[in-house]
């Protein structure tokens, strides 16, 4: 497995990661032994970066890992997004980056994770009330608590990366990117170089059009059995 160094003086990792989310939320119904084999398959086969969410499922994804990476927390880094809230039913109703609200949100990951540490923790979105300096001083005194090892940031732009750097060192910007999403090419992506941040690109085959999993028999199957 190739591997990649995060940021200027980050972990090392894969250059591969395995994004967990859709075995808890989103994509329809998952299989709790299916989820926890194909963990197992990606550790075996070098990959060691885990992308999950506390609110995934609710709690649901964090508690999985749990149980997969049973005996094997060290071997993986594990990076957390935050922040998002969401009512019973499910909706999404809004983003708390308010200082209490981070270090509350680690506290539950920590304990549903079964771990002392956090590899990358990382606001899932700006929180438009909260500037990003106060969101990302917590999660810094969270780093120099011990709790959690690096910083990143998820779908902000050139400007928020900026402040946020300035208030504490960005390992990481997790964003779309594929040769179909391409806007941040123009400034996110000079931005990110210049500051020495890494890019964890998500949606890099743009959720199927790049690599032939969509087609015009299979839309019309698609629609057949919704």
């Amino acid at each position: 497995m190739l591997s990649r160094q995060l940021g200027k003086n980050g972990s090392t990792i894969s250059a591969l990661g395995l994004g967990c989310m859709g075995m808890s939320d989103v994509y329809g119904l998952a299989d709790r032994n299916e989820s926890i084999a194909t963990i197992h398959a990606a550790l075996d086969a070098g990959i060691n970066l885990l992308d999950t969410g506390d609110f995934y499922g609710m709690g649901h994804n964090e508690l999985l890992l749990n149980e997969a990476l049973t005996g094997r927390r060290e071997n993986v880094f594990i990076a957390v997004k935050f922040g998002a809230l969401r009512s019973p039913d499910g909706n999404f109703i809004g983003f708390d980056g308010r200082p209490e609200a981070v270090k509350t949100s680690l506290a539950y990951t920590l304990k549903r994770l079964g771990t002392d540490y956090i590899d990358l923790y990382q606001p899932a979105r700006l929180d438009p009330k909260v500037p990003i300096e106060e969101t990302i001083g917590a999660i810094s005194e969270m780093v120099k608590a011990g709790y959690v090892r690096q910083i990143g940031l998820s779908e902000v732009g050139a400007d928020v990366i900026r402040r946020a750097h300035r208030t504490h060192p960005i390992a990481s910007l997790q964003i779309e990117y594929s040769l179909m999403s391409r806007g941040i090419e123009d400034d996110i992506l000079p931005t990110v170089r210049e500051l020495g941040i890494a890019v964890t690109a998500y949606g890099v085959l743009s959720r199927g059009l790049l690599s032939g999993h969509w087609s015009k028999e299979r839309s019309e199957q698609v629609q057949d059995h919704p």
